[in-house]
């Protein structure tokens, strides 16, 4: 496919995605709200001191110093506090998970064969799981909750942390195809792995081309179902990205070389030697996903990994994303981004990479990650930097809704702090 081609494809993405957001039930549309006094970081343009956000219908209306506020309308005031865009994590299983050794309460991956393109892990959300509103009080509004396993993993979900169903949750199904590269994934051997992701690719393509054809059974025989080629369509078309887990920089440029050869919109999660192709990935405009507290060989595939690897690939022109790898603690994301500030990472380029580089990575960045007129309503207010350790998120709010602070730990909390029965609530 040709990049012209592809940029046409990503073009119109927000466009039906714009779409899919005005059609939200009413219980996830949002209410009004005016947050005032703050120090805005738009994140999209500069800080704002003391201004004014405010939103309507779910949907940010207005933003700086001269907003005339609504009559009758909810205000919150931030004066003295930092006012950011919810924070976005690209790597996590939130509501496909509860606890990870009981497999009835995991959901994420689909055992078998190793290529499960089809597999769409939508239905087995779970919107009440109580690692939701754990994570939200950090000040996660949004995540891409994903699978894992095999060669091919299937499709991750981009979701809100809000709604009492999966429908007011889910924001875009299908919303990127997720990989994996290893020795340990496709005949114990990278090349077998190269060689089987492929054979998928070039039999999906042969699908798409020929399927009249094949439905006749008047075709060779392919490598994967039927299923897994049409879910492949909008990864070959360059429509969603695949999301290629791999760390070893050869690994990454083998999957370099087959983003080229198929035209696919290639994003690199993990990538602990990525500094090591930075020039490449800059080159190819590959976004990459990192966790910064990784400096361990963790395996012969990271023995590159060093704490600076955010800021060396910033330093190369690569869109930096930082996650959280995890779901039970995707609420330390903010603690993995300070530490990249730590080690070489501009502030601001930090907040973006838990904030909008997501977002546009995903294809959502019409809608998500920064602090603008029209995008949704999802922000929260800190008691400080929210770098800092010492700072918590003081309130979060999800398409113009101002969400509760509780969640189970606070509720043992409560109910276990004092045990003689006679001391106030903890607040």
């Amino acid at each position: 496919m040709s990049r012209a081609k592809l940029c046409v494809r990503r073009a119109i993405r927000p466009a039906i995605l714009a779409l899919i957001m005005t059609g939200l039930p009413a219980t996830a549309a949002g209410q009004d709200l005016a947050v005032i006094g703050g120090t805005v970081h738009t994140v999209s343009g500069e800080v704002l001191e003391g201004a004014t956000v405010l939103i309507q219908a779910g949907r940010i209306a207005a933003l700086g110093h001269d907003v005339e506020i609504p009559a009758g309308i909810r205000v919150l005031d931030a004066a003295g506090r930092v006012v950011t865009p919810g924070l976005f994590d690209a790597t996590t299983s939130l509501g496909l998970v509860e606890v990870g050794m009981v497999s009835s309460s995991v959901d994420s991956r689909l055992d078998g064969d190793p290529v499960r393109a089809a597999f769409d892990v939508v239905d087995g959300i779970n919107p009440r799981s109580v690692l939701i509103p754990v994570n939200r009080a950090a000040g996660l509004t949004t995540v891409l909750t994903a699978p894992g396993g095999g060669l091919i993993s299937g499709q991750a979900a981009i979701i809100d942390l809000t709604g009492s169903s999966t429908d007011e949750m889910v924001v875009v199904s299908g919303a990127a195809m997720v990989a994996n590269f290893s020795s340990s994934v496709a005949g114990g051997s990278r090349g077998g792995a190269s060689l089987r992701l492929r054979e998928v690719l070039d039999d999906a393509r042969f699908w798409h081309d020929n399927r009249a054809a094949f439905d006749a059974g008047g075709t060779r025989g392919l490598s994967a179902s039927r299923l897994d080629f049409e879910a492949l369509g909008p990864v070959l078309d360059g429509e969603i990205p695949l999301i290629v887990n791999v760390h070893r920089a050869a690994d990454i440029e083998a999957v370099l070389r087959i983003a080229d050869d198929f035209g696919l919109n290639l994003v690199i999660s993990g990538g602990s030697e990525a500094w090591l192709v930075a020039d490449r990935l800059a080159a190819a405009r590959v976004p990459v996903i990192v966790k910064p507290l990784t400096n361990n060989p963790a395996g012969f595939d990271r023995l590159g990994a060093r704490f600076d690897n955010a800021s060396l690939l910033h330093q190369a022109g690569v869109e930096v994303v930082i996650g959280s790898f995890n779901s039970h603690n995707a609420r330390w994301l903010m603690h993995e981004a300070g530490n990249a500030v730590r080690f070489g990472l501009p502030w601001g380029v930090a907040l973006r990479a838990v904030t909008l580089a997501p977002a546009e990575a995903l294809g959502v960045g019409d809608l998500y990650g920064s602090l603008e007129p029209g995008k949704v309503g999802n922000l929260v207010v800190w008691t400080g930097d929210p770098f800092e350790l010492s700072t918590r998120a003081e309130t979060v709010v999800i398409r113009g809704v101002v969400t509760s602070p509780d969640n189970r730990q606070i509720e043992l909390l409560r109910r276990y702090r004092y045990l003689d029965g006679e001391s106030p609530d903890f607040e």
